[in-house]
């Protein structure tokens, strides 16, 4: 396969075009899709998966663009991986993440890829966790997953990363939201944005809260302690201990196996997931207008949904 020999290359054409080729809806195109995924599975796994969230605004495409000019100054191939939220009237998504990171998107050892979360939940979409094999095989070191952006319910993102990079603002009463489980408990690193000027001072005062929250919550399975930091990416102030403190996490849990361990529970997660969405559709698709028509009305009759599912 051209394609798959282009990928290895690191061909950033053929990338694109392999991507294209997992979010693909024509049948065609996911059996070639599948096909060089197969191929593509033995050649990746060597990099670090970075997943970042946070609320709108928060300025993650600010920081993933300075991050990832850091680490391309070190030598590291960054792919970054921005999910877009996909309208629920046009079905369309803007797609402009590359527009937000024009130093990164000329970088010769970057790559920018916006994909459309097309109504999935969690912060991805559903070839998030492909199209990161399809660009390890291409090279890529760093695999930076810029989610949607909505907040406490993007937990799908931590089980397609190693690293789980959590956005916060200071001076809007996020502070409270340490005390919260969710999003929170699963972060391996917190830290507050646009800490510059009057808002430093804000800033500093939201990671003292954020520290003192984290003691409320178990322990991690990996072992290890999350941190809370500040940064500004208008400043390029922080940035590089955020980097520091990846590779730190990064040595701890490839020395301890975690690593490795982690990703095969995410794999099965994946598989489960998969399953139950398949077979999901395979169930809806086989029901005829008539037998919708009749559950709609078992529906407005006072059917529960799950009185109206269990007899299906």
């Amino acid at each position: 396969m051209v394609l798959f020999k282009e990928l290895l290359k690191g061909n950033k054409v053929a990338l694109a075009k392999a991507i294209t080729l997992l979010e693909s809806s024509l049948e065609s195109d996911n059996k070639i899709a599948q096909d060089l995924l197969q191929k593509c599975f033995k050649h990746s796994g060597n990099s670090i998966r970075v997943g970042i969230t946070g609320v709108p605004g928060v300025g993650k495409s600010c920081l993933i663009e300075v991050l990832g000019k850091l680490l391309t100054s070190k030598g590291y191939k960054v792919a970054v991986l921005a999910i877009d939220p996909t309208s629920k009237k046009s079905h369309g998504s803007i797609l402009g993440d590359k527009s937000r990171m024009h130093k990164l998107a000329i970088d010769e050892n970057a790559f920018i890829r916006p994909s459309p979360s097309a109504g999935t939940l969690g912060g991805v979409a559903s070839k998030t966790k492909d199209s990161i094999i399809i660009c390890e095989a291409a090279g890529y070191d760093v695999i930076l997953l810029e989610t949607v952006g909505v907040g406490q319910s993007e937990t799908a993102v931590s089980s397609i990363c190693d690293f789980f990079l959590l956005l916060m603002l200071a001076g809007a009463g996020d502070e409270l939201q340490g005390i919260k489980r969710g999003i929170m408990e699963l972060a391996d690193m917190l830290v507050i944005t646009k800490a510059e000027g009057h808002n430093l001072q804000h800033a500093n005062k939201a990671r003292q809260e954020y520290q003192r929250a984290l003691h409320l919550f178990p322990a991690m399975e990996s072992g290890w302690t999350p941190k809370v930091s500040v940064c500004s990416a208008l400043e390029n102030t922080g940035v590089s201990e955020i980097w520091e403190t990846i590779k730190s996490y990064n040595e701890h849990i490839t020395s301890s196996n975690w690593k490795v361990e982690n990703r095969k529970k995410q794999l099965m997660y994946w598989l489960h997931q998969s399953i139950k969405e398949e077979l999901g559709k395979k169930k809806y698709n086989s029901l005829s207008t008539k037998q919708i028509k009749k559950l709609e009305e078992m529906l407005s009759n006072g059917k529960t949904i799950y009185q109206i599912i269990e007899g299906i």
